[in-house]
């Protein structure tokens, strides 16, 4: 049988001795808690930054905070490449460019660049390279793009721009129409053809709900007008070359025709018309206008009876010639004196032998 081995306590200089290789093994870095360790070694490893320094850094970085809220305002001015700008996102409030206005704005950018910046807005959808939408400048971009395929100069390659925080189509379309109301005054027709086109796109549920939108700040008589002009748009833009200088009055009359009921008259009127200015278009109008504004006798009415004027002669003859087909008339002039035009479906040589006789009769001749 084994014998037990009797166990003795160790010794003085055994514990020493252990204690010693202990501490030589396990290395101590002081008494505190490791984090604080890890944060000691951090502070040691970082350089010492002097008062100057940090103020500067402070500086730099409540530069850079203003500089980003400024830039979410759309108060930083960048260059933006011309490629990169869709010059056709949204159609513009104006029904047509005036090409002298636009040549003056080409040789102005040519001799001094393009000193005010266009506004500009992030497209929800980009796609063919293209990032932005234009809210204002179109004509100045325009005027840049034809310097650039012109020259190839690489200063009209960008253009100077404002992004606007602009988070929707309908803010798209109130944006434009409110900078061009104050930097050029939009006409009558290109109000109502801007409310009529927008809901067309989808940016507005109604030309109602458009109008108010568009022209909130407007008063009530100017929005009621917007309206009237939008009704002779839907009605008669299609066939109107010069609606956009139509005046207020004349495009009053034109709405209140149309609301009588004459839509398909007037339409009659200007389909077989070639009208080399507005003059002359609005003479085609006229008659039907006219018309509807003396609207049906009354024949119940009782009063004094009117003394029965003398029929002019020879104005069914006249009418029986036209066949029912539109006449169109116009006054030209040269040398010799003035010239009457007969223009339409209806006019014919019996037809004008037939005028020319009544005017002989009405002058005395």
């Amino acid at each position: 049988m084994a014998r037990r081995r009797k166990l003795q306590a160790p010794s003085a200089e055994d514990l020493t001795r252990l204690e010693e290789e202990f501490r030589r093994e396990t290395p101590m870095k002081g008494a505190m808690a490791p984090i604080a360790q890890v944060a000691a070694d951090a502070a040691g490893q970082s350089p010492v930054v002097d008062a100057a320094a940090r103020e500067k850094l402070a500086k730099d970085s409540a530069d850079a905070d203003r500089l980003r809220d400024a830039e979410s305002k759309g108060l930083v001015m960048t260059e933006v490449p011309l490629d990169q700008i869709d010059m056709n996102d949204m159609i513009r409030d104006r029904a047509s460019v005036d090409q002298v206005e636009l040549s003056e704005l080409i040789d102005s950018i040519s001799a001094n660049s393009l000193r005010l910046p266009v506004e500009l807005y992030r497209l929800k959808q980009p796609g063919d390279g293209k990032t932005y939408g234009v809210v204002s400048g179109y004509r100045r971009l325009l005027a840049l793009k034809h310097l650039h395929d012109q020259t190839g100069e690489s200063k009209f390659a960008t253009a100077k721009s404002l992004i606007k925080p602009i988070e929707s189509v309908p803010e798209a379309f109130v944006a434009m129409v409110e900078e061009n109301e104050i930097r050029s005054q939009l006409s009558h027709f290109e109000r109502g053809r801007i409310a009529v086109v927008s809901t067309q796109n989808g940016a507005f549920e109604t030309v109602e709900d458009a109008v108010r939108k568009l022209f909130a700040s407007a008063s009530k008589s100017k929005r009621s007008k917007v309206r009237s002009f939008a009704h002779v748009f839907e009605e008669l833009g299609d066939l109107l070359g010069f609606a956009d200088q139509l005046t207020e009055k004349q495009g009053l009359r034109l709405a209140s025709t149309l609301r009588m009921g004459h839509t398909q008259e007037l339409r009659e009127a200007m389909a077989s018309r070639q009208p080399a200015n507005s003059e002359e278009e609005w003479l085609c109008l006229l008659p039907v206008v006219e018309s509807a504004e003396e609207g049906p006798k009354d024949q119940s009415r009782g009063g004094r009876p009117k003394s029965a004027s003398r029929p002019k002669p020879g104005t069914g003859r006249l009418k029986s010639l036209c066949a029912g087909e539109p006449v169109v008339l116009s006054r030209d002039e040269d040398e010799q004196g003035i010239l009457l035009r007969f223009q339409g479906k209806g006019a014919s040589k019996e037809l004008v032998d037939a005028a020319i006789d009544e005017l002989r009769a009405l002058l005395g001749n």
